[in-house]
Order: structure tokens, then C-alpha cells, then sequence
């Protein structure tokens, strides 16, 4: 955790000499979670109101901090766990707390996590993510997405029920897998019905490799003013060219943002991993559609190796060509926020003060090598990490030109 003097106390916050992304170098003046003044080095300094705390940010990249759209963290960091994960609230509450701060420290200030309702748990695990969401106030915004996996029929009559009362309980969203009901399109009728009800969007999963369905999306999201995500949609790149243009088309025409997930899969309603599967993000965009990138899973059994750090996101996005480094934070920034009905964020006076500070010069050095990191939420720091990389054990004592330590 940062230092008290960093994170509460103050109502103003100076950030001293960061880059951004156009090049400029900059004084950042916070106060009440906004950014009240951006100006030239040195230009803020004078004349501050006792109790400014300032931040050295030279050598750093000021940047909108990501956004996470896409994460379980109900089932985050169980991959190496014998048998199940337990799935009591306790172990729910500290697994989805330690994911969330796990993301946060990348940068994501704000984070929309699926949680799964129904069968023997109940709300149960809802209800933890919503206790660690009331817990995570103040450093991180936490959004919860109630996923059943059955609306319809004998066999959906229980998660209908449970799908209104975790509306009351303060879902943010509505979500699941319309394919993975016996009555696909009763299923998505019924979350719609309700989402429109209660004024929520709907944050879908689907493979995407059937275009009926996302059209049925795409129709469904012309009825909710909260607005439609889905994802991962990797199965996309299996329809012929055509049909995939007529789909994106469809897609955009709707307004709906689609979700991927380049570092994997994520934590579906039937556990299936789709391994060399990519979302055609260029296509896509090309097509007008709002496409986000999130982390899907962290260490779980869709992927047990997931990071959760939206950096690594846009780097695969920018690394696989299909998108520029700029088009790629895009992604999983303004995007991301998009995707989940967050107001933009631009450091520019006005703007909420939801920046993150990488090490480094240029947008295309930090997603390839960014590991010191300072972020700030609300217009506090809410945490910091330092990398230092040292240099040792070299033939000649003082080699000119060799650097004996660097940031990274």
C-alpha cells in the first residue's frame, strides 16, 4: 500500500513532470477527483494550497488508467488448487479482493468482474463479490455482472427468480450465455425483459461463431439504453470473410462493443478453453464496431497462467498487427470505459482523475516494457510499483557506457 501522504489527507494532488502521450511534458494539478489544470513543468509548483501533496513523475508516461470489462474473479487464482475451489463466501470474498488489488496495481482503476448465480450456491458467491465491492470502495471501482446459466423452461424457473433478486441486491449488469440454453433466444428475451426493467445493460458471453445469435444481440441492444457487450467472440475468425463483414456490420449498426480477450479465455459457463482462437479486432473496427480487450482469466483454469494486466492485453493486440500501440491502449482504456458505461477519461482539465504513470518515454515503450507503475483513482495514489534492474559480474570493472543499474 502507498503511503498515507499519497492516499488520503489532501484534496490536492501535483504530479510533477510526467510525458504524455503527444510528447508534452507536464505539471498535472488534481483536486476532488478531477483534473483541475494540466500546465508547462514547473508552472502549477508556486503558490500551492498547504497540504499539496506532489508526485515526481519525471521519466514516467501519464496515461487514462485501463479499464478491465471482462474478469472472473470469483474463480481467479485457483488453478493450482486440488479438487474444486472452495466456493464458500469467505474463500469467494478474499479470492475476488486479492484479483481485484492484483489488477489494480497494473493500473485498472476500474474492473467488471462476472459472477455466477444459481445451483447449489445460490447468491451466495454474488453476495461476496458485492461485500468485497463495498470493501474495495475508495481504491478501486468494482462492477458486478450476475451470470446465470439457465432461463428457460422447468429448468430456468429457479435462476429467473434468482436473477431479480440479485437485481435488488445492486448488480450492475446482466449477463450469460445465451447459447449454452436450450432456448437461446428465450434466454437473451428474458435477460432483456429485465435488464430494460431495471435500467442495466447486458454483458454477454458468446464464441461468436454463430451469426444468428449476434444478430439476435444486435437487435436486443436497440431496446436498452444501458447498452450490450459481448465477448470473447474469437469464433468470429471462423466465418467466411463475407459472412464475418455482414456480422461486424450488424454489430455496429447495433451499437454493441465487443469484448476480447487476447491473453486467452476466460472462465465460461462450460469451461471450454479455445486455444488459437484470435477476435478479428481489425476487421472489426473497420467495420465501426467498438471493441474492447480484456483480461478474461488470472490463474484459473481457462488460464492458468493469466496475468490480468490490460498492458499485456494491448501489447498482444499491437504485437499480432492488429492494431496500432495507440488503437491498442485505446482498447482497453476508452474502450474498455465505453464498454462499461464509464464517462471518458483524458488528461485535460475537467476530466475524472483516473491516470496511470508507466516508466518510460513512448506509448509503444511502455506496453513492451512497463513495470514501475503509479496509479491514481479519485485523485489519490492508490498504488505503486518500483522495478530496478542491476547489472553484475562483468569481466571488466568499469566498462565505459555500461549502466549499472536501470528502471524499468
Amino acid at each position: 500500500m502507498p503511503h498515507d501522504a499519497d492516499t488520503g489527507g489532501t484534496t490536492v494532488l501535483v504530479l510533477s513532470g510526467p510525458r504524455l502521450a503527444d510528447g508534452r511534458t507536464v505539471d498535472v494539478r488534481i483536486s476532488a477527483g478531477r483534473v483541475e489544470a494540466v500546465g508547462t513543468p514547473g508552472s502549477l509548483a508556486p503558490g500551492g494550497p498547504e497540504g499539496t501533496t506532489r508526485v515526481d513523475l519525471s521519466g514516467y508516461l501519464l496515461l487514462p488508467s485501463p479499464a478491465e470489462p471482462h474478469a472472473h474473479h470469483d474463480s481467479a487464482l485457483t488453478a493450482e488448487s486440488d479438487g474444486p475451489a472452495p466456493g464458500d463466501p469467505v474463500s469467494v470474498r478474499r479470492r475476488m479482493t486479492e484479483a481485484a488489488l492484483l489488477q489494480l496495481g497494473h493500473g485498472a482503476t476500474a474492473q467488471r468482474t462476472h459472477i455466477r448465480i444459481g445451483g447449489t450456491g445460490g447468491l451466495s458467491s454474488l453476495e461476496a463479490a458485492l461485500d468485497a465491492r463495498r470493501g474495495l470502495r475508495g481504491l478501486v471501482d468494482l462492477q458486478v455482472v450476475a451470470v446465470p446459466r439457465f432461463l428457460t423452461g422447468r429448468a430456468g424457473a429457479d435462476d429467473r427468480a434468482l436473477l431479480r433478486d440479485a437485481v435488488a441486491l445492486g448488480t450492475t449488469a446482466l449477463g450469460g450465455s445465451p447459447g449454452h440454453d436450450p432456448e437461446p433466444a428465450g434466454f437473451l428475451g428474458h435477460l432483456v425483459e429485465v435488464a430494460a426493467e431495471h435500467g442495466l445493460g447486458l454483458d454477454l458471453h458468446a464464441e461468436g461463431d454463430d451469426p444468428a445469435a449476434l444478430a439476435r444481440i444486435a437487435d436486443a441492444a436497440g431496446s436498452l439504453r444501458d447498452g450490450v457487450a459481448v465477448g470473447p467472440c474469437a469464433g468470429l475468425s471462423l466465418l467466411p470473410n463475407d459472412v464475418l463483414r455482414r456480422t461486424a456490420e450488424r454489430l455496429a449498426a447495433g451499437g454493441v462493443s465487443v469484448v476480447a480477450l487476447p491473453q486467452g479465455g476466460c472462465a465460461r459457463a462450460d469451461g471450454v478453453r479455445t486455444a488459437g482462437r484470435a477476435t478479428p479486432v481489425r476487421l472489426l473496427g473497420a467495420a465501426g464496431v467498438r471493441v474492447a480487450a480484456g483480461s478474461g482469466a488470472l490463474r484459473d483454469a481457462a488460464n492458468p497462467v493469466g496475468r490480468g494486466d490490460p498492458l499485456e492485453a494491448a501489447y498482444l493486440l499491437a504485437s499480432l498487427g492488429e492494431v496500432t500501440p495507440e488503437r491498442a491502449y485505446e482498447a482497453v482504456s476508452a474502450r474498455a470505459r465505453e464498454a462499461m458505461g464509464l464517462p471518458p477519461v483524458r488528461v485535460e482539465s475537467g476530466h475524472p482523475a483516473e491516470l496511470l504513470a508507466v516508466r518510460g518515454e513512448s506509448l509503444s515503450g511502455a506496453l513492451a516494457l512497463a513495470y514501475s507503475r503509479v496509479v491514481v483513482h479519485r485523485g489519490r495514489v492508490v498504488a505503486r510499483t518500483s522495478a530496478v534492474r542491476e547489472y553484475c559480474g562483468s569481466a571488466v570493472p568499469a566498462a565505459p557506457g555500461v549502466p549499472r543499474q536501470a528502471g524499468g
